[in-house]
């Protein structure tokens, strides 16, 4: 499968199985999950034919582990703007986390902290490099520390998705460190 068709096919799932499961049809169970077979006959019904392998080859290719299967089911990781219970349990998170963004949203950061947004949760990168891309997609990205061990001392309660993403309810401003400016 070429590079093209594997991003267009993460695209679509991410879309459908995180954002918009009924634009096609689908109604997904209250973690998140669908049936394969479900989703690969809503796809065609809505012109967008993809196979089982395509979909095996998105999920096992995808960097980011956007995908989880378990048996016959598949769901995003996270990322939802639809209501899911994921079921993670609670985590204590490492001393730091990384948050990517970009420059434009620094003012309201300082002032409001990391909100979530229209997700569920704010999304907190386990590394430097990982936070850097998260941040570039949006455009020139700046990388927040995330004082995530003073966090859960202080009550903040985190979870870890099944591709390494930590997430938290929201992080407060006195929790950041922002980049020195030059």
């Amino acid at each position: 499968m070429d590079e093209r068709r594997t991003v267009k096919v993460s695209k679509y799932l991410s879309k459908h199985l995180r954002h918009q499961p009924e634009r096609i049809g689908l109604t997904l169970d209250e973690a998140g999950w669908v049936e394969i077979d479900t989703l690969i006959e809503a796809a065609a019904a809505h012109g967008f034919r993809l196979t089982r392998a395509e979909l095996d080859h998105v999920v096992e290719a995808n960097d980011k582990r956007r995908f989880a299967v378990q048996g016959d089911r598949i769901r995003a990781n996270q990322g939802h703007t639809v209501e899911v219970d994921l079921g993670l349990p609670e985590a204590t998170p490492p001393p730091y986390l990384y948050h990517g963004t970009v420059a434009v949203c620094l003012t309201a950061i300082r002032a409001e902290g990391l909100r979530p947004m229209n997700r569920h949760d704010v999304h907190l990168s386990p590394d430097h490099e990982t936070a850097t891309r998260v941040g570039a997609r949006r455009g020139r990205p700046v990388v927040l520390s995330v004082d995530t061990g003073a966090m859960h001392r202080d009550g903040h309660v985190f979870r870890v998705s099944a591709n390494g993403v930590w997430l938290t309810e929201a992080v407060p401003p006195q929790y950041l460190r922002f980049p020195q400016t030059h």
